[in-house]
C-alpha cells in the first residue's frame, strides 16, 4: 500500500479533502506552485501527446489548478499550467486544445459484465420495451429470419418497467402462450434485464424436459400457474435448466464461428465502453476458458479497455486447482488482470431473488433465495487468502449483506487478517440494515454499487419492500460514506447501460426515471461521485498507483468532457458528453 493511502485510506478519500481539491480546479485556482508542482528542472524529454487550455479534475489533493497535461509513451509526465506543459512540446507532439473543456482521469466501470455486454449486442435486445406485445414482436421478426428448431436469444426485459402487464400474468409476468404461438418450433430464451430470471416459450421449456413434475432447483424456482403448468418465467438457478441447453445448440458450431463471436463481443463491448470514456472495465465473472481467450487478445494486443477480471466458476474444487496458475497483477500497461473471486450469495429484488431479513410485501411466503451456500463462500473465502485473491461477493438483500460481513469478519478473526488490506467487496451492496452500515468500514470491506440502480429501481422498490423498509435499507451510500466506508461505482451493465454520466448524475442528485427524488438525503456530492468512478475504483482493484488520478508517473488514462462536471447545473450532467478517451496515451475514441 503506498504513502499516500496508508492505513488512513478511508479518511484520505473523505469528501472534505476530495471536494477542496476539485473545486479549487473547477473555479481556476493556480495553486500548483503551492502544491510543490512548479519547481525547476531541467528542459524535459519532448511528449507524445499534450492536452492543454482546460481544466484538470486531477483526483490527486495535491495537484490543484492545472490546466494541462503531458504524455510520453503509455505515461503521464506533467500535469501543471499550460506555461509548464508548453515545455514538452516539439514538432512531432500531437496537441489538443482543450477551449476550456474538463480532463478527468479515463472512468472505471467499477462493476459489470464485459462479454455479457458484448453479447447483448449480439440478440435480441429487449431494454427499451414498454409491454410484452413488444417483445413477442421482436421474437416474431426473429422466427421469421431463423431456421426452424434455431435458438432464438434475447434479454433486457423488465416486467417493472412496462406500462402494462397481461390480466392473466402470475406474479407480475405473462405467460408464455403468446410467446410460443409466434415461435412454435425455436426455442426461445428471453432474459431478465437484471440477469436474474429468464423467460421461455413451450419449446424451450421441451428442450430443457421441463414438464409440470419437474422439481425447483436449489436456489431457483419454475414459475407455475395455478393448474400447476410452468408459465415460463425462470427464476436464478431454474433458468440454468434452458440456458445449458441453448448452450448446447451453440456449441455445435465450428471452432472458427465460436471464436469469431467471442472476438466480436470483445470488440462490441470495447467499443461501447470507450465511447462513454471507459479506460478500465472491472468484469464481474468469467471462467476460465473465457480468461484464457482475453489472454490471447492481450497477446495480440487487441483488448481495446484495460479489464480487470474476477474468476467466476460453479466449484471451489476447480478454484483450487487453478487459481495459482491464473493470478496476475497489473504490470507495465497492462490490459488484463486476474486477482479476484466473484460468489454470488442472493439473487435480484425485481426477481424476488434478493435475501431479505423479512419476507416480500407483495409475495409474503418468501424470503429470497440463497444461491452460493455460505459454507461453499466460506470455502471460497480460504481459498482466496491461500492463492492471493481479493473476494467480491454479490450481496443485493439486508440479510445478504449482513450474512456476507458476518463471514468476512469470522474469517478475518479466524485467519489473524487485516480486511483493510485484503480490500474484499461486496457488489451491489444495495439494501443494508442501519445496524450493519458501519460495519463496512470497521471491517474495511468495500462497497461495490452502482449509482444507476437506484434511478431505475426507486421507482418500484417499495412494492417489494414496504415504503418504511425501503426508505430505511434502500442504497445508503452517505450514511456508508459517513460512516467511513469506501464506495465503488459502476452500472452492471448490461443490466443498465454503460451510461457512467447517468450513473454519476443518479448518484449526485437521487432523481429516479420518473423525475422524483428518492431519499436524497443518501446522495453524494460531485467530488465524491466522481471519486468513486475513479481513484475509489483504481483502490477497488489494487491499481491506485498506477491509474485513477491525472498524476505524473501513472497511466495515460484519460478522458476529456464536454463541459465542466463541477460547474454545469446538476440536471445538465447526463448532457455532458465524452469528447475523447485516452488508453496508455493513444486516442481511441473521439465525438465526431
Amino acid at each position: 500500500m503506498s504513502n499516500v493511502f496508508g492505513s488512513s485510506v478511508l479518511r484520505w478519500m473523505s469528501a472534505a479533502v476530495l471536494f477542496v481539491a476539485l473545486q479549487a480546479c473547477s473555479d481556476g485556482d493556480n495553486s500548483l506552485a503551492d502544491a510543490g508542482l512548479a519547481e525547476s528542472q531541467p528542459m524535459p524529454s519532448p511528449a507524445d501527446l499534450v492536452l492543454r487550455g482546460g481544466i484538470v479534475a486531477s483526483m490527486d489533493p495535491q495537484i490543484v489548478g492545472a490546466t494541462a497535461v503531458a504524455v510520453v509513451g503509455h505515461t503521464i509526465v506533467a500535469v501543471g499550467t499550460d506555461a509548464e506543459v508548453d515545455h514538452y512540446i516539439n514538432t512531432d507532439t500531437e496537441v489538443v486544445e482543450l477551449a476550456g473543456r474538463m480532463v478527468a482521469p479515463g472512468l472505471i466501470e467499477g462493476h459489470g459484465h464485459f462479454m455479457s455486454f458484448g453479447r447483448a449486442q449480439q440478440i435480441i435486445n429487449l431494454n427499451d420495451i414498454d409491454n410484452w406485445g413488444q417483445a413477442v414482436g421482436r421474437v416474431a421478426m426473429a422466427v421469421d429470419r431463423a431456421q426452424p428448431g434455431e435458438w432464438i436469444f434475447g434479454r433486457g426485459w423488465h416486467q417493472e418497467k412496462w406500462d402494462q402487464v397481461p390480466l392473466d400474468a402470475v406474479e407480475g409476468v405473462p405467460l408464455n402462450r403468446t410467446l410460443s404461438q409466434v415461435s412454435p418450433n425455436n426455442p426461445v430464451l428471453l432474459g431478465h434485464a437484471s440477469g436474474h430470471a429468464a423467460f421461455v416459450n413451450d419449446a424451450a421449456l421441451a428442450a430443457a424436459g421441463i414438464d409440470d413434475k419437474t422439481a425447483d432447483p436449489a436456489g431457483g424456482t419454475i414459475v407455475r400457474d395455478q393448474t400447476g403448468r410452468a408459465t415460463g418465467l425462470l427464476r436464478e438457478t431454474a433458468q440454468r435448466l434452458v440456458a445449458k441447453r441453448g448452450a448446447e445448440y451453440q456449441a455445435q458450431r465450428s471452432e472458427a464461428e465460436v471464436t469469431a463471436e467471442l472476438r466480436q463481443r470483445v470488440l462490441l463491448a470495447g467499443e461501447e465502453a470507450l465511447a462513454h470514456g471507459i479506460t478500465s472495465f472491472h468484469d464481474a465473472g468469467e471462467d476460465f476458458a473465457t480468461i484464457d481467450f482475453l489472454k490471447t487478445m492481450e497477446a495480440a494486443d487487441e483488448l481495446p479497455v484495460r479489464l480487470n477480471v474476477m474468476v467466476r466458476v460453479d466449484t471451489n474444487e476447480e478454484l483450487a486447482e487453478k487459481l495459482a496458475a491464473y493470478r496476475e497483477t497489473a504490470q507495465d500497461n497492462d490490459f488484463l488482470t486476474v486477482r479476484s473471486i466473484k460468489r454470488q450469495v442472493d439473487g435480484a429484488l425485481g426477481a424476488h431473488g434478493a435475501w431479505l431479513l423479512a419476507p416480500y410485501v407483495d409475495m409474503p411466503q418468501s424470503y429470497g433465495l440463497v444461491l452460493d451456500s455460505l459454507a461453499k463462500v466460506e470455502e471460497t473465502a480460504r481459498l482466496a487468502l491461500k492463492y492471493g485473491y481479493q473476494l467480491n461477493t454479490h450481496a443485493i438483500g439486508d440479510r445478504a449483506n449482513r450474512e456476507v460481513l458476518n463471514l468476512y469478519q469470522r474469517v478475518f478473526t479466524e485467519l489473524e487478517q487485516e480486511g483493510q488490506a485484503l480490500r474484499w467487496r461486496i457488489e451491489h451492496a444495495q439494501h443494508i440494515d442501519p445496524e450493519d452500515v458501519s460495519r463496512f468500514a470497521e471491517l474495511g470491506v468495500i462497497a461495490a454499487f452502482q449509482g444507476i440502480h437506484s434511478a431505475s429501481d426507486g421507482p418500484w422498490l417499495a412494492t417489494r419492500l414496504g415504503m418504511e423498509r425501503t426508505a430505511r435499507t434502500s442504497y445508503p451510500w452517505r450514511d456508508l460514506l459517513d460512516s467511513g466506508a469506501l464506495l465503488a461505482n459502476g452500472t452492471d451493465v448490461p443490466v443498465e447501460p454503460i451510461d457512467a454520466m447517468a450513473s454519476l448524475y443518479a448518484t449526485v442528485s437521487r432523481r429516479m426515471s420518473t423525475g422524483e427524488l428518492f431519499n436524497p438525503e443518501q446522495a453524494l456530492t460531485r467530488a465524491e461521485a466522481l471519486a468513486s468512478y475513479t481513484i475509489n475504483n483504481a483502490y477497488a482493484a489494487f491499481e491506485e498507483d498506477l491509474k485513477g488520478s491525472v498524476t505524473p508517473g501513472k497511466w495515460a488514462d484519460l478522458v476529456v468532457l464536454s463541459d465542466d462536471f463541477f460547474a454545469v447545473p446538476e440536471q445538465q450532467i447526463p448532457d455532458i458528453q465524452i469528447d475523447l478517451t485516452i488508453v496508455g496515451g493513444e486516442v481511441r475514441y473521439r465525438r465526431q
